[in-house]
């Protein structure tokens, strides 16, 4: 196990060099400039400026200086927000997304876990339609629309709770919810297919025969190889739920990462994209290496393989 995560950790370091290689061509293919404005400026202005910023460099020369600035921990200047770095601007941010993006990533698997292993158990039963309809609706909804009904509903409705912002419990309880149901469902139906998956398999079928109370049933055996799809969707959903909703940030104002990743790339600041694609990727990998290690914990099979 040890060399496995060992093996992971060093494959982060290439994935990253060419993820950034990737993105930084792609940025310099697309047509238009982070310095261009409304109003053409004079060339020689123009020049002075990209030259400034290390724009008049071919893409190779400024991934040379980019990768030579990242090894001393320097994620380089922000082009739009005067004097500030991305460091500077991502540090208060990522915290924030983290916080709040833990909370959704707990009630998604705490609703959606239980609701598609109560669908399994009890498949085509009115519990079953009626979670799994429940679970298409949140799958299916859009977050703004969502996020917008809960506003309505707690806050100008029943006046329970605050309209936004950042800094009290109450203010993280509905961007949490917003963020979090539409993972919930789609947990709820990967739960509901792991358990139908494994229900009918021999182990369950001894364990019943040898008279066990069929709570013991479903948390000693059942609930193992029934997590199992869940464990595989949770690396992802992680990484893309502890870096915030654009949508759900800006809904309730909350000063997190999830602007960053829409205005660096509207914007053309290629430093703070590139910041924020690191980061994304970072924990990507990161989740994807405790999916793995918490699949083979889970399935002997997969510490046999291994």
């Amino acid at each position: 196990m040890g060399r496995f995560i060992l093996g992971r950790l060093a494959f982060l370091v290439p994935t990253l060099v060419l993820v950034i290689v990737i993105s930084t061509f792609l940025m310099k293919a697309a047509p238009g400039s982070p310095f261009a404005a409304e109003k053409e400026a004079d060339p020689a202005i123009q020049k002075q400026i990209e030259k400034k910023w290390g724009e008049d460099k071919s893409s190779w020369g400024w991934l040379k200086a980019y990768f030579a600035g990242l090894l001393k921990g320097d994620l380089g200047p922000s082009y739009k927000v005067q004097g500030k770095t991305v460091k500077e601007l991502l540090a208060p941010a990522l915290p924030v997304s983290l916080c709040l993006g833990l909370l959704a990533l707990m009630i998604a698997v705490g609703i959606g876990l239980p609701a598609g292993m109560f669908a399994g158990l009890r498949q085509n039963t009115t519990l079953d339609y009626g979670s799994m309809l429940i679970a298409l609706v949140g799958v299916s909804l859009p977050t703004f629309v969502l996020g917008t009904g809960l506003l309505w509903l707690f806050v100008f409705q029943m006046d329970a709770l605050p309209v936004g912002g950042w800094g009290t419990l109450e203010q993280l309880i509905l961007p949490a919810i917003t963020l979090a149901l539409p993972f919930a469902a789609y947990i709820a139906r990967l739960a509901r297919a792991g358990v139908l998956e494994v229900v009918h398999e021999d182990y369950i079928k001894t364990a019943r025969a040898k008279g066990l109370p069929p709570s013991e049933v479903v948390l000693k055996h059942l609930i193992r190889g029934a997590v199992l799809p869940v464990v595989s969707y949770l690396g992802p959903a992680a990484a893309s739920i502890l870096t915030g909703g654009f949508v759900v940030e800006k809904l309730f104002r909350i000063p997190g990462m999830g602007s960053y990743f829409v205005a660096s790339a509207i914007n053309r600041d290629y430093f703070l994209v590139l910041g924020t694609v690191i980061v994304y990727v970072t924990l990507l990998t990161v989740f994807n290496l405790i999916v793995d290690i918490s699949y083979a914990m889970i399935d002997p099979r997969m510490r046999e393989h291994g």
